[in-house]
């Protein structure tokens, strides 16, 4: 089973997944994702929180690495970034496939025993 250190490092995984725990980041990504770039005052129109919660927030993202700022003229503009994302889903996907082999590995002990009391 593939650990988080090869798969972006634990420390990235572990930022992510407390990032994406809180449903109103997870909000703020798939506004982002559809929007393209936007702003926190723009983000806020969309959400029920403050502007001053969506800086909050957006700062949480940003350092899990799934959001990127920029700076365009007074503006502060907020994009997605996938690559901690990707990282994060491809763990998931390790550990799912792990816990599939072990499941694979008792359901075909358990077939062999049930076979043997017959």
């Amino acid at each position: 089973m593939s650990t988080p250190q090869r798969l972006g490092g634990a420390d990235e995984i572990g930022s992510v997944c407390v990032a994406l725990a809180d449903p109103t980041r997870r909000d703020l990504l798939d506004l982002l994702a559809s929007q393209g770039e936007a702003t926190a005052t723009t983000l806020a129109e969309g959400l029920p929180v403050s502007r001053q919660a969506v800086v909050k927030h957006l700062a949480v993202l940003d350092a899990a690495g799934l959001v990127t700022c920029g700076r365009v003229g007074r503006e502060v503009r907020y994009a997605v970034r996938p690559a901690a994302l990707d990282a994060t889903a491809r763990w998931m996907a390790a550990v799912a496939a792990g816990w599939d082999r072990r499941l694979a590995i008792i359901k075909r002990v358990a077939e062999a025993a049930e076979s043997e009391e017959r």
